[in-house]
Order: structure tokens, then sequence, then C-alpha cells
């Protein structure tokens, strides 16, 4: 579980997290500031946020794994090809704006971060525009960083070694 300390503030749930950041540290800007698209990619980050469960649960993210295999129930299709549509249209829709789902960096990106590093651990096919993001996420800086800090931790969690 994600959790945030920020001097005597505690925050534990991803979009809260999100939220505070964008509220405290970044004057807002964490959202797209069109109206429309805000609305939008706050939909998107919460439907990731209460969605997708046959991904959460099928393919847990595990930075240190690669080339798992799971087998693909028709949810897990059906949620992988939601999620392959979300990133296509909205990358498609703004794209005048930059390369990420709508336009500049923001809170969806954050929000699908995992899913994008999942989809490469359990090497799900995209189609071209959606695996053109997924690229986009993990060759970000700090989810370089992310993922090989989880590359480098000893844990093993059971329940997170899915796959063959």
């Amino acid at each position: 579980m994600p959790v945030l300390k920020d001097g005597a503030v505690t925050v534990w749930d991803s979009l809260a997290i999100c939220e505070y950041i964008s509220e405290q540290y970044l004057e807002g800007r964490g959202w797209p500031a069109d109206a429309a698209a805000r609305a939008e990619a706050r939909a998107c980050s919460a439907e990731m946020h209460s969605g997708l469960q046959a991904i959460r649960g099928q393919m847990p993210m595990n930075c240190r794994a690669t080339g798992r295999n799971v087998p693909m129930t028709p949810e897990l299709e059906k949620e992988i090809a939601r999620v392959d549509s979300l990133w296509s249209v909205c990358r498609a829709k703004y794209a005048a704006l930059g390369p990420w789902m709508f336009g500049a960096f923001s809170i969806a990106d954050c929000m699908f971060a995992p899913v994008a590093s999942r989809f490469a651990t359990y090497g799900v096919a995209l189609s071209e525009s959606a695996a053109q993001y997924q690229q986009q996420v993990l060759n970000h800086d700090k989810m370089k960083l992310w993922i090989a800090d989880g590359q480098a931790e000893t844990e093993v969690v059971e329940a997170d070694e899915a796959g063959q």
C-alpha cells in the first residue's frame, strides 16, 4: 500500500496522494487545465483506482519479474482491451498537447504507471498506440527509478509471484 508522509501529514491512498501532491506542490497542475479534459482525466483515474480487478488480481505488480505468463480469462481480456482503448483514445484526442494520456504529464499517467509495468512483466500485446504510451511511461526517469528500487528489494511477496 502506498503511503506518503509529508511532515505531520500522512496520506495512504494512491489517488489521494496524487491529489495532495498536486495541491501542495504543483499548484493544481496535476490535472489538465481544460475543464473537459480534467473531467475525463479524473474519470480515467477513478476507473483505474476503483476498477480493473482482474488485472490487479491476476497480474500483480512485480518489478523483478519478466516474461511471466498467466491464464487469460475473459475478464482479464476485457480489462486489457479497456486499458488499451483508454490509452489509445486519450492519446489520439490530446496528441497535439503532448505524448501523455492528456497531452502533458498528469495524475492519470501516475495512476496507470503500475499497469504499464504489469503489462511489461506479463508480456501483454497492445495496439501500436497503447504500446507507444506504455514505453513513454516506462521510459520516464521516475518510473525507471521506481522499477530499479523495486528490483533491488529483497523481500519476496509470494502473492506477487504470479505466472511462470
